[in-house]
Formats: C-alpha cells, sequence, structure tokens
C-alpha cells in the first residue's frame, strides 16, 4: 500500500490528472469503479484567475472521498506557494505541484515540463510550496526537458530534499509529448534513488501492461491517463490481473450503458446543461470507438444541443444492441 503524509491509499492505481478530462464527475467515476487515488485538474496559480468559472469548477470536490488532492500549476514561487495555501483552505487535502504538462499554453508560460530545464527554480518552488501549507506536497514530472537532457534522478532527489511526499514520472521528455512510446528505464533509476512513493505514468491501458510497468520500473504505484479515457473500468480491470493474474471479463453492454448515462448525466448537472452537453461530446469519442456502429452514434450526438437528446440516442443505441444480442 502507499502512504502520502497520514493518508493510506485504497490501492496503488491512481488516475492522472487531465485538464479538461478528469472533471469531478469522472474522478467520482473512476473512484467507484477501482481507482484508490484521483488528483484534480490542474488549477493556475495566477490569483487573478481563482474567481473564473473554470477556477470554481476545478475547486469543486463535493462527495469526493479523502484526500482531496489538487493540483496547482504557474511557474512563480510566490504564488505557487499562495496558490497551495488557499486551495488548502477551500478542502485540499494533498498539493500537488504539475511540472509534468508538455501542452504548449502551459509552457509558454513557463509552467508545467518547461520548469524541468530550470533545477534551481525546481527547487525554490518545491520549497516554497512545502513551507506554506500544513498538508503533503506531491509532484507530478517527466523524465526531463528532451531525451538528451534526461535529468530526472536530480529532480527527483531534490523533490525528496525539499520534502515532497510522493512522485509521479510520466515516462517521455517534454519535447517527445505524447509521440512514441515511454520509457521506463529512467523510471526504474528514479525509483532507486528515492525512497519515497514513485507513481509510474505512461502507456498503461491493458492489465498486462500494467504488470509490465510495475515490473520494469519497480514503481510503488502506477497512474493511468489516457487510458482511462472512456474505460473507467480499466482500474478494476488492472487490480483483478495484479491480484490474480487472471483477465477480468469486460463490462457487459448493460453496465456500459448504465455507467455512460450515469456520467453523461453527472456532466449535465455538474455544468449546466448548454455545457454539458458540449463537455460530453469528447467522452463520446473514447466510450464508443470500439464499438459496433459507434461512430456513426457519435456524429449524431455531437449536433444535439438538448441533454435529453444526448440520453435518448444513447438509449436508442444500446436497446437496439441488445435486440440483436437476443
Amino acid at each position: 500500500m502507499i502512504r502520502i503524509g497520514p493518508y493510506l491509499l485504497d490501492n496503488i492505481l491512481s488516475l492522472a490528472p487531465m485538464a479538461g478530462v478528469t472533471d469531478l464527475p469522472f474522478r467520482l467515476l473512476c473512484r467507484r469503479l477501482g481507482a484508490g487515488y484521483v488528483v484534480s485538474e490542474m488549477v493556475h496559480s495566477d490569483p487573478r484567475l481563482r474567481g473564473t468559472r473554470k477556477s470554481l469548477l476545478r475547486r469543486n470536490h463535493e462527495g469526493e472521498a479523502a484526500p482531496v488532492a489538487v493540483q496547482i500549476a504557474g511557474g512563480d514561487p510566490a504564488w505557487l506557494a499562495d496558490a497551495a495555501a488557499y486551495n488548502c483552505e477551500h478542502g485540499a487535502q494533498i498539493i500537488d505541484v504539475n511540472m509534468g504538462c508538455p501542452a504548449k499554453k502551459v509552457c509558454n508560460r513557463a509552467a508545467g515540463s518547461a520548469l524541468l530545464s530550470d533545477e534551481a527554480l525546481v527547487a525554490r518552488i518545491l520549497r516554497s510550496v512545502v513551507n506554506a501549507v500544513p498538508v503533503p506536497v506531491t509532484l507530478k514530472i517527466r523524465t526531463g526537458p528532451s531525451p538528451d537532457q534526461r535529468n530526472g534522478v536530480r529532480i527527483a532527489r531534490m523533490a525528496e530534499d525539499e520534502g515532497i511526499a510522493a512522485l509521479a514520472v510520466h515516462g517521455r521528455t517534454r519535447a517527445d509529448r505524447f509521440n512514441g512510446h515511454a520509457e521506463y528505464a529512467t523510471i526504474r533509476r528514479i525509483c532507486e534513488a528515492v525512497s519515497i512513493p514513485v507513481f509510474a505514468n505512461g502507456d498503461i491501458c491493458t492489465p498486462q501492461e500494467a504488470r509490465h510497468v510495475l515490473n520494469t520500473t519497480g514503481a510503488d504505484g502506477l497512474m493511468i491517463g489516457r487510458g482511462a479515457q472512456g474505460n473507467p473500468w480499466i482500474f478494476r480491470q488492472v487490480l483483478h490481473y495484479l491480484e490474480t493474474g487472471r483477465i477480468l471479463a469486460p463490462p457487459r453492454p448493460d453496465e456500459v450503458h448504465r455507467v455512460l448515462i450515469e456520467h453523461l448525466r453527472g456532466l449535465h448537472t455538474f455544468y449546466g446543461e448548454h455545457q454539458g452537453v458540449r463537455v460530453a461530446r469528447k467522452h463520446f469519442g473514447w466510450y464508443l470507438k470500439q464499438r459496433p456502429g459507434g461512430q456513426e452514434l457519435r456524429n449524431q450526438l455531437v449536433r444535439v444541443r438538448a441533454g435529453d437528446e444526448q440520453i435518448e440516442l444513447i438509449d436508442a443505441y444500446f436497446g437496439a444492441q441488445a435486440q440483436r444480442a437476443a
């Protein structure tokens, strides 16, 4: 089991924070289906953005089980320290610092994985945040700025020295973005170099890949991101495989139907119908990608503007599938 500060996690699987994906409805769903730990979408440290609708939604943790973990992003040590304290005052029980996002709009602000190029600044940020809050602080990184500058081991040692309670490492560099395949040798060296818990992240989409990454890296836990998009069942599937060595049967169509409707209604309620309908569109593509006739249904769903219409189309699709199976 993994302990972060005073919190003993339910299991070794974590949902990776992903902007625009891991909102409250999706985090609640993944926890229910087996994730032992989840982290919020990143909240920018700029205090001028705290009152925006996006920031308010990202700080909503209603109904979320402990520990409530909030990821903060930015490049200014003082702003990040202030953001950490502010989020603790509003319910955060763990603060996660984002130094892993490769998105240009984040890196162009000297934040996310762009910070890995300035190790002195990394140290100042971590020291400032750890000293600003009474809760555990964790860190998400990549293996370095580029393949010829993999400084992940030095960053990890620095993080441990500055009081970071746990580390998540994506097996790509900033320059790699999401191209090619994740490499796990650097993660293994990081695990060997520090005594704090390490989550390995990157290209974990099946139970077999999960076992391979654990064996290859020696990590304490796994952080699953894109593998959970449209497949929140991956957490229970991985847990079952790690515990028994057997592959769990995929969810039956009636369960997929039920979970998809639950997710959809959650989005409509959380964002309001107008925005919820729009946010749901990206999820439809993931849920329906491998299902027969899924692309045709998705093409219909992206054109409707009412929540009830989305639900009716999904109900009709799964009803027709059940009739064909019968």
